[in-house]
């Protein structure tokens, strides 16, 4: 008798903790009126991360399945069962012993009808079962109840004004839209066109399109949040600038410094005349390499360099390209470009005379210098084509240029310098090995990109981190002097500089190694892969967007009765990893975006293909086929907010689609991100709210 004490108190905490749990699958239901006799009773449910509901057909007494329930159907009959559609799981479930059909991300279940008679009454409901890696729901219901007059008596109090906008589900031709019903869109790991769309039965909201450009009612707010291009531009430049510096002390540039300016000064006698000369070899370069970037810009244009820059292709012939320089650098063998073309521009600036001759000069330069200059550079114009700014890679090479040129002209300025600088020498292959592992690193980081964008989960997190904490513990080893390669000499040892250097990179080392248990690492998080791609994760100060799709994440904003932060992000984009890791991570940010907003996060280079793609209209006439996922956002970003860089934050009623604040970009300033975030929240709550009915 005293143990029934004891389970009643166990049934009944177990019940206040359901109680306290989130529902992890939020349901909308439509009539969709198909023609004059028939429709169907559609059942669309987005799910959170981690969670599945199980499908209507498969074999076995497992987890629930779903079924419909009829309660009242006056009217209409049912036509056939319950079907399940989209994108629908078949595996093997270890925990129930059998194979299962399940949905992720997003569940649609449809039961056809036909009408009997004029007037139709119907109330039923589904039930259905969910459950992530640990626990499942018990058996849930989402009820259905609509009355009304049949199409051929009454169509358009039968019908949905946006449901029959949308195109029809055997069509297999690419559709032709306006930007009004993109929206019917759908991922391939989603359900089709027809059933993309979620639409609340609120009279106030029917017939909104929440893809109607906002960029005016954006305009109204005081946008202080908004993109700073020339910010932006500055840390570029300065990118720029440090890769030049980094340059310079490579093997292919630095011993070529004093043999350049003593051939001016002894070109010259007068010493005015040899520091113009100087000065104007410093311009020659900064014009060859800024051309070099305005070059890149008008072949490609911004957002093919931005489209370029997420592609699998071209980041594995990328990273392949790092490896191989990577191993030059190590010693297994030398990189250079054909003699003969040095020598023809070497020949080039013998034989002119004046202002041409030194610009030859400075080509040969160029090209001398290219295997040590040209994964710096490489590296510099993937990195800035994801601006999506056609002035980025220019202002790149500018400051990789200036950064450059400043030895040559400063030495010849000064040429008393050339003594005290240190000679060339053994420190010269210590930073060819040097950059070798960075290299490597960096290889490391876009096959990542690749990884991300189509979905392969060969590079998550965790064998990422292992790689880089591998790498950099090498690299600490090899300026303490306890690793060798075959261009060092026997009594290679170490020196304080090299010391020092040796001992950050293997601290740097040791700080990853938590990281593979989940910590933030907010040092290399706009290098790592995304947190959402760890396994193991013991950390939980993180925020993750349970929604990737927008028109699934409204309808679950309009059901919780929340504003919305549109997220439009990129699995390449750095700043975007930046301002996850040391903006997000925040106590106040975390509260707000995790209580307070619904996070839909776009990834605009997402590679996973659209089941039906839409051909659109551009505003310039011109029509563009979205056929993946990533085209599908970075469409709406362009056309919705009229932006098309990365990070680009928009807080948005979803009963209407409107703006609650300006927008937001790169920007780590806390106290400013918590104000945007506040002041939305204030916008939105000064609105009348709209109850949601289903």
């Amino acid at each position: 008798m005293k143990r029934i004490p004891t389970l009643l108190l166990a049934l009944l905490l177990t019940a206040v903790s359901w109680a306290q749990i989130a529902t992890p699958v939020h349901f909308q239901s439509e009539l969709k009126i198909l023609n004059d006799e028939e429709a169907e009773i559609i059942f669309t449910g987005a799910i959170d991360p981690g969670w599945h509901v199980y499908a209507s057909d498969f074999e076995g007494d497992g987890p629930t399945k779903a079924e419909l329930t009829i309660e009242k159907m006056q009217g209409a009959k049912l036509v056939g069962t319950l079907k399940s559609r989209g994108n629908v799981k078949d595996e093997y479930d270890n925990l129930f012993g059998m194979r299962v059909r399940f949905f992720e991300s997003k569940a649609v279940f449809a039961q056809k009808i036909r009408f009997t008679e004029a007037d139709y009454d119907i109330n039923c409901y589904l039930t259905y079962g969910a459950c992530n890696d640990e626990n499942c729901l018990p058996p849930t219901d989402v009820a259905f109840s609509k009355q009304g007059k049949a199409p051929e008596k009454a169509a358009e109090a039968a019908s949905t004004p946006d449901v029959a906008a949308t195109a029809p589900e055997s069509s297999d031709d690419h559709a032709t839209a306006t930007t009004a019903d993109i929206g019917i869109a759908a991922d391939s790991t989603q359900a089709s066109q027809a059933d993309s769309i979620i639409q609340a039965a609120d009279a106030e909201i029917q017939g909104n399109s929440l893809w109607k450009p906002i960029t005016e009612e954006l305009k109204a707010f005081d946008n202080d949040g908004a993109n700073d291009s020339s910010m932006s531009w500055w840390l570029i430049f300065i990118e720029g600038l440090l890769g030049g510096f980094l340059a310079i002390f490579t093997p292919c540039v630095w011993p070529i410094i004093p043999m350049t300016v003593s051939f001016f000064l002894k070109r010259n006698k007068e010493r005015k005349k040899a520091i113009r000369e100087a000065l104007i070899y410093g311009l020659s370069i900064v014009v060859i390499y800024v051309l070099l970037g305005l070059c890149v810009t008008l072949l490609f244009g911004a957002s093919a360099l931005n489209a370029l820059s997420t592609n699998a292709v071209f980041n594995i012939i990328f990273a392949l390209l790092l490896i191989v320089f990577a191993a030059s650098f190590f010693g297994a063998f030398e990189l250079t470009l054909p003699a003969s073309w040095s020598n023809k521009m070497d020949q080039k600036s013998e034989r002119t005379t004046g202002l041409l001759s030194i610009f030859f000069m400075a080509f040969t330069l160029a090209l001398v210098s290219f295997s040590c200059t040209g994964p710096i550079i490489g590296f510099l114009l993937v990195a800035v084509s994801t601006q999506g700014d056609i002035v980025a890679p220019t202002i790149g090479m500018l400051g990789f240029a200036i950064a450059l040129a400043i030895p040559f002209t400063l030495f010849a300025m000064f040429p008393s310098l050339l003594k005290s600088a240190p000679k060339s020498g053994g420190w010269m292959n210590t930073v060819k090995v040097v950059l070798g592992f960075i290299e490597l690193a960096f290889a490391l980081k876009f096959l990542s990109v690749a990884d991300l964008t189509y979905h392969w989960h060969l590079l998550d997190r965790e064998v990422f981190l292992s790689l880089w904490i591998v790498l950099f513990a090498l690299l600490g080893a090899y300026l303490l002097g306890w690793l060798r390669f075959p261009h060092d000499g026997e009594r290679r040892g170490t020196n304080v500089p090299q010391f020092f250097l040796g001992w950050a990179s293997l601290a740097f080392a040791i700080y990853m190694v938590p990281g593979l248990w989940g910590a933030p690492l907010k040092a290399i998080s706009a290098f790592s892969p995304p947190m959402n791609t760890q396994d193991f994760n013991l950390y939980n100060g993180s925020v993750e967007a349970k929604y990737t799709d927008y028109d699934l994440g409204m309808a679950a904003a309009r059901a919780e009765g929340k504003p919305v932060i549109l997220d439009f992000t990129g699995f390449g984009c750095v700043n975007c990893r930046k301002m996850e890791s040391k903006v997000w991570t925040d106590p106040q940010v975390h509260d707000l975006l995790t209580n307070d907003y619904v996070l839909i996060s776009l990834y605009v280079d997402d590679k996973a293909p659209l089941s039906d793609p839409v051909t659109m209209t551009e505003t310039d006439g011109t029509q563009t086929v979205l056929n993946t996922v990533g085209k599908k956002w970075s469409y709406l970003e362009r056309t919705l907010v009229g932006a098309n860089t990365q990070p680009c934050y928009v807080l948005l009623d979803p009963a209407t689609g409107k703006p609650l604040n300006g927008l937001r970009s790169y920007d780590e300033d806390i106290a400013a991100y918590v104000q945007f975030l506040k002041q939305g929240l204030q916008n939105f709550n000064k609105k009348p709210a709209i109850a949601d009915k289903q």
